[in-house]
């Protein structure tokens, strides 16, 4: 059942209880209905027949004990007074019996309960049977003799049968008409019922396409209130709810633009002292052989900190041009093999036993070429440093529905990276190992080669391969600039 409800729509759930609600008050209010009238109209012809037979008893003149002929001239005569319906009348007097019909035999409608109530109410009783499928009234009224205003039984009583054919007929069609006129009851309540439901989904409508705007970032989406009802105080809670979440999200933007204002400003001032410091270091680090040991290791400590400022200062720079989407893609068309062996002579990286290719020849791709040498100098740098050589370097194109991309894997020899360190491996200053305060780099090199590989429209990962070792993925669209 409850599948069946997750599967139909709010409209057709509110459409159904509205016509439900509909059907079982027009069936019980048709059942009602049948019952009072048939209990009215079986109640008056009930009325009628017994005070009939009442009068006509108690205007008889009777001896005791009773004559065949008379009795029978007595109960014809009231048979043909007999009324709302033609009556059967039959009189038993101890073992006499008469009946208006001339067979002398009582009929099957009057029944021994019938004689036992008439023998404990003087003033009749009735009672109503079926017989051969057929509604039947038995009314029976005893004979009295009254004396000093005390009635006695004299032992006659009169029996009139009449059939309840006529009221049968009445109640079907009354019947009938109930049922005729539910149909088009129901068939006309789809009508409200269905502007009821509008008047509910329309909100409901607007508050889900609110959310889906509000969801997308506009963060100005409103509803307009309708009335003062459940609906309205949930538009109305909406409403406030986006203006909170619109003021959040403006100081956040604020904040973060400020820390991103602040980031770059501070590495933007770091480069001129940066500069100096490093021209200074350089000349110190020539004339490092000619001091003492202390000193001479000093200036060294000095000169190697110095370069790695310099270098957090400009990953710092980068990251910040990121961040404030100032990062701009300047793609040519370069060969892809030649770019990445480019990339590892300027590094020094042309040892096979440190690093090997694998190159796909003739592949030229639509990228940007310091971006894709930041990349690739990154993946390899890393892969030296924390894997393992030798490093293998692998380019190809791969044909797919949206097109050829370029896929650059850089693969490792060392140990692999510990499963809850991959799915943080790409975050700013994270490092595998919180033991290891300081390193060669600045924490920020996976960060800024992702950054470039989106530039570029495509992706990086990482997983450890079956045979050992970390294996970094870049897949990047081969005319990423078009």
């Amino acid at each position: 059942m409850r599948r069946l409800t997750g599967r139909l729509g709010l409209r057709t759930r509110l459409i159904a209880a509205f016509l439900l609600v509909a059907a079982i008050s027009a069936g019980t209010t048709a059942a009602l209905t049948y019952r009072q009238a048939r209990t009215a109209v079986l109640k008056q012809t009930q009325d009628t027949a017994v005070a009939t037979l009442r009068d006509q008893v108690e205007a008889l003149t009777t001896t005791l004990p009773p004559r065949l002929p008379a009795l029978q001239s007595v109960v014809q005569e009231i048979a043909r007074k007999g009324k709302p319906h033609p009556w059967t009348v039959f009189a038993e007097y101890g073992d006499l019996t008469v009946s208006s019909n001339g067979d002398g035999q009582t009929s099957t409608v009057v029944t021994d309960t019938l004689r036992d109530q008439v023998r404990a109410h003087p003033h009749g009783a009735f009672q109503r049977v079926v017989q051969d499928g057929h509604p039947m009234l038995a009314v029976a009224m005893p004979a009295v003799f009254g004396h000093s205003g005390v009635q006695q039984d004299t032992g006659l009583v009169f029996y009139a049968t009449m059939p309840l054919s006529v009221e049968e007929s009445t109640v079907a069609a009354m019947v009938g008409a109930a049922r005729d006129g539910a149909v088009p009851a129901l068939a006309i309540a789809v009508v409200p019922a269905l502007l009821a439901a509008r008047g509910v989904l329309r909100p409901v409508r607007d508050l889900r396409q609110a959310a889906r705007h509000l969801g997308r970032g506009k963060l100005d989406t409103r509803i307009e209130v309708r009335g003062s009802d459940e609906i309205a105080d949930l538009a109305h809670t909406f409403n406030e709810t986006a203006v909170e979440l619109e003021r959040s999200v403006e100081e956040l933007q604020r904040a973060e633009a400020r820390a991103r204002r602040f980031a770059a400003d501070v590495s933007h001032e770091l480069r001129t002292p940066l500069a100096g410091m490093l021209a200074v270091t350089e000349v110190l680090d020539e004339d490092a052989e000619h001091l003492d040991p202390d000193t001479a290791a000093a200036v060294r400590l000095v000169s190697t900190e110095t370069g790695k400022l310099a270098v957090l200062v400009e990953d710092l720079m980068e990251i910040s041009r990121f961040d404030a989407r100032a990062a701009e893609l300047n793609p040519d068309t370069v060969d892809v093999a030649e770019a990445i062996h480019a990339t590892l002579r300027r590094r020094h990286w042309t040892d096979p036993a440190q690093v090997y290719t694998e190159l796909a020849p003739g592949v030229r791709a639509r990228l940007d070429p310091r971006r894709f040498d930041v990349v690739l100098a990154n993946l390899v740098g890393n892969a030296l440093r924390h894997g393992g050589a030798p490093v293998r370097v692998r380019a190809y194109p791969e044909a797919r529905e949206d097109g050829t991309w370029l896929v650059t894997e850089v693969a490792d020899s060392g140990p692999g990276i510990a499963p809850e360190v991959l799915p943080h491996i790409f975050d700013r200053f994270f490092k595998a190992d919180s033991a290891r305060t300081r390193s060669a780099g600045s924490g920020l090199g996976l960060a800024i080669t992702m950054e470039n590989v989106r530039l570029h429209g495509g992706t990086v990962r990482v997983a450890n391969a079956l045979s050992g070792g970390a294996v970094f993925t870049v897949e990047m669209p081969l005319e990423a600039g078009a």
